[in-house]
């Protein structure tokens, strides 16, 4: 069991606000340099290392070192859930006012490594109304169906069977409702990065989350996915 002191060694991880920063912009899914979260931070590369310490230290964050390029990533799913969850319960407690983070990001962002905001959760509505999911213990499983149906569209299935959650729910933190985690979703995002369905948009900080549809992925989200992006922005 945890103990107080270990969560709340854990949670001060979070707490500063330039570490804050650095984790917000790895949501977007990419391994960032150092120098790449400095500056989304607005700290300075020494004090950034500092913080990059300890948040590795923390298993917040894992490095790769390649050359004499470190680079940073999330360290896992499971720190990514948390992360979006700690994100949906600080806009929840902020006084009633207009979503100040800009449409865009609300619209069709990245949760690390799987599909956000209206879009993802308008996904992952259509996937269960169109018989592709259903309910089982701990999450979702794909039918018979969805299955022969997911493949056709070229998902990796075998690649999202082997991640440690297959489907699950990830709370979305501007919509309070869950968007698709787990393999599939990573799955689903990764084919849509790859055919142009969704392109990742310029930006710094939370804007680096950004993704939006091509005219030809929009209308594969609707013919296939049951996705209206109209419904997806309203």
């Amino acid at each position: 069991m945890t103990t107080p002191a270990r969560l709340a060694s854990a949670a001060a991880l979070i707490a500063d606000p330039a570490r804050a920063a650095m984790l917000q912009a790895l949501m977007a899914g990419e391994a960032l340099t150092a120098g790449e979260l400095a500056r989304a931070a607005g700290i300075a590369p020494s004090t950034a290392s500092a913080h990059l310490a300890a948040l590795t230290d923390g298993a917040l964050v894992a490095v790769h070192a390649q050359g004499r390029h470190r680079w940073f990533r999330i360290a896992s799913e499971d720190v990514a859930a948390i992360l979006e969850s700690l994100m949906g319960l600080a806009e929840a407690t902020r006084p009633a006012r207009r979503w100040p983070h800009g449409e865009a990001l609300r619209a069709a962002r990245t949760c690390w490594d799987h599909l956000a905001g209206r879009l993802g959760v308008a996904l992952h509505a259509g996937l269960v109304s169109r018989g592709v999911l259903r309910p089982a213990p701990g999450g979702w499983e794909t039918t018979a169906a969805g299955d022969a149906w997911l493949d056709r569209i070229g998902v990796d299935l075998a690649a999202a069977r082997r991640a440690r959650r297959f489907a699950c729910d990830c709370m979305d933190w501007s919509e309070r409702r869950p968007h698709l985690g787990g393999g599939l979703a990573r799955a689903i995002c990764a084919l849509c990065l790859a055919r142009g369905w969704v392109r990742r948009q310029p930006g710094e900080g939370l804007a680096r989350r950004v993704v939006a549809p091509t005219p030809e992925g929009a209308r594969v989200l609707r013919e296939a996915f049951g996705v209206r992006m109209d419904d997806a922005a309203a």
